[in-house]
């Protein structure tokens, strides 16, 4: 690799970098109170204390089960229920409006009613994941399996093919796309979702952690935890890219 393209590599990195560096300048100016505005460096180091002891760890581990439990299920629901809207014209009209009507509803608006029914505990932020997630899959996997020409469809059929083997080989492949584009934005949502109905009812996880350290005027911790969850957002839909590109080969 040449000095160029090395140089072209890690070039997203300048911008961050001249940010982190106007926040340290900021604070070391001291124009806002340091507890309210901590440096840089402090910041950091009040992380590194966090995952020296465990409490990040334990907090980050809490929240990444449930969102991961709460994307499997929302996903797979989803994708399912999706496919069978997309192909099936008369289980679309019948469920359509159907969630048409619920789709618009934040995950966070069922809260006060999840926790009168099924109370304050593990369900409840796996279940406010599940709705968050559920929604953006089904609605893109429907769209996809709606979108590809069912003309493809008919001359595989008149070429002999079964309806299952036309819907495997045809259908499926070209709504990948969008499936993986409803993923890409579930995850982003499930990460968002996770942290508030931590705040407002669940004592462990990045949420928890946020919403006493607000209590503590802890700054620097809040800090960190926005930054853990900035990389956790990233990190999935890397995930997500890789495995369209692997899934879709032909793109």
């Amino acid at each position: 690799m040449s000095y160029n393209e090395w140089l072209e590599r890690i070039s997203w990195l300048a911008p961050i970098i001249s940010l982190l560096f106007l926040w340290e300048v900021l604070a070391q100016l001291r124009i806002f109170p340091e507890y309210l505005f901590p440096s840089f460096v402090k910041t950091l180091f009040s992380g590194y204390l966090l995952l020296r002891d465990g409490t990040l760890l334990i907090n980050l581990l809490a929240s990444l089960v449930r969102v991961i439990t709460g994307f499997l299920i929302g996903s797979f629901t989803g994708i399912v229920l999706g496919i069978v809207m997309g192909y099936r014209d008369t289980v679309y009209k019948t469920l359509h409006p159907i969630f048409s009507l619920l789709m618009p509803i934040p995950a966070l608006g069922w809260l006060p009613l999840f926790i009168l029914w099924i109370g304050v505990n593990e369900a409840l932020p796996i279940l406010l994941v599940f709705i968050c997630s559920f929604f953006p899959v089904l609605y893109n996997t429907t769209s996809g399996i709606r979108s590809v020409d069912r003309r493809y469809v008919e001359m595989a059929r008149s070429l002999g093919a079964s309806s299952r083997k036309a819907f495997i080989d045809i259908v499926l492949p070209l709504a990948l796309s969008s499936i993986f584009t409803g993923l890409r934005l579930e995850a982003g949502m499930a990460w968002r979702t996770i942290v508030a109905a931590e705040m407002i009812a669940i004592p462990v996880g990045i949420g928890a952690l946020m919403i006493t350290s607000q209590y503590l005027m802890r700054v620097d911790i809040i800090i960190v935890c926005l930054g853990v969850l900035a990389s956790m957002t990233l990190i999935s839909e890397k995930v997500l890219m890789w495995m369209e590109k692997k899934t879709i080969k032909w793109r």
